[in-house]
């Protein structure tokens, strides 16, 4: 059963509410860490940067890596409503139907064939592997009785991720430079990237996020079945491939710049949806903002758990997401 919608003059004072919080988060995650920097000391390096080697740790580590979670989050969030958008699937994901699992795979062939690790070289490939994952999942899907039903994409989503992964260790054992050069960036990681890599990734999510924000009243139309959508008169085919390509710039773009980070894109729609109702124009800015949230959160905590070390935020999320993905299975065959 649906939620229904909520009131625009509730969501309005909501989301102002969440753009609060995220910038605390935002504020908090460049504070905190192993060293910990005082608000006053990020104004001053970013306004009155004098070349102490505090100003430039919040320069050219604190703030890209708090620029990256934040918008790896909102596209990770973002690509997962308009997947669950489109498929009718609860369960659908960038990490639950292979997306992520393919981009990764594509980054490690390349590398390990044109011999190139720079993180920079990771982009082009990332989206090649997303794009090609996306078609093959949702071809074996169209094999299966009944066509592309949730049941069939989650099917094939998890299966061609088991596979991709076995590919990805493959290579890795067969090639152990290759693995010790890329095993932090696999583990998905924010940590560590320069602010040239999120200049270079940046259009292409900017181009996804604004593309989804675009769609989201065609989403709202389709996410109740493609026989009321075109009795409404919209081009389905047309919508389900512009948020196709949404969903490759923003799942491709967040793994060239953190590696495979999963749950985002299962666990924030299902809390923006119970929160904000059925409308996905107020959807999808809600969800790329608490989407962003998450991973700042996850972040400062992967950073402070087991100081002076670090761990990969990538390894973090599943405590928060495997409950969540457990709970939805089991609502789900009790509803079956």
């Amino acid at each position: 059963m649906k939620t229904l919608q909520r009131s625009p003059s509730l969501l309005l004072p909501g989301l102002i509410i969440a753009l609060g919080l995220l910038m605390v988060c935002f504020l908090l995650n460049m504070t905190w860490g192993v060293a910990d920097i005082s608000f006053n000391n990020i104004y001053q390096a970013i306004f009155s940067f004098d070349g102490s080697t505090e100003h430039l740790i919040i320069r050219t580590v604190r703030i890209p890596r708090s620029l990256i979670a934040l918008l790896v989050g909102a596209a990770l969030a973002v690509a997962g409503t308009l997947m669950q958008g489109i498929t009718q699937n609860p369960l659908a994901s960038p990490s639950i139907l292979g997306i992520n699992a393919g981009a990764s795979f594509m980054v490690i062939l390349a590398t390990l064939i044109l011999s190139n690790n720079s993180p920079s070289f990771y982009a082009g490939f990332a989206f090649l592997g997303a794009g090609i994952t996306a078609m093959i999942v949702y071809s074996i899907a169209a094999l299966g009785k009944g066509g592309i039903t949730p049941l069939n994409l989650t099917l094939a989503g998890a299966a061609l991720t088991a596979f991709m992964g076995s590919l990805t260790s493959g290579i890795l054992i067969i090639n152990q430079r290759a693995l010790s050069e890329i095993r932090f960036w696999l583990a998905g990681s924010i940590g560590g990237k320069n602010i040239e890599l999120l200049l270079q990734i940046f259009p292409y999510l900017l181009i996804g996020l604004l593309l989804a924000f675009a769609l989201g009243k065609h989403i709202t139309i389709l996410s109740f079945g493609d026989d009321m959508a075109i009795g409404l008169g919209q081009e389905t085919a047309w919508i389900k491939v512009m948020a196709a390509i949404s969903i490759i710039l923003l799942a491709g773009g967040s793994v060239a710049l953190a590696g495979p980070i999963g749950f985002i894109g299962l666990i924030i729609p299902h809390i923006v949806r119970f929160l904000v109702g059925i409308d996905y124009r107020w959807i999808i800015p809600y969800s790329a903002i608490l989407g962003a949230i998450l991973l700042l959160i996850t972040d400062t905590i992967s950073r402070l758990i087991l100081q002076p070390q670090e761990i990969p935020v990538g390894l973090v999320m599943p405590l928060i997401g495997s409950p969540f993905l457990i709970y939805l299975i089991r609502k789900k065959v009790k509803s079956v």
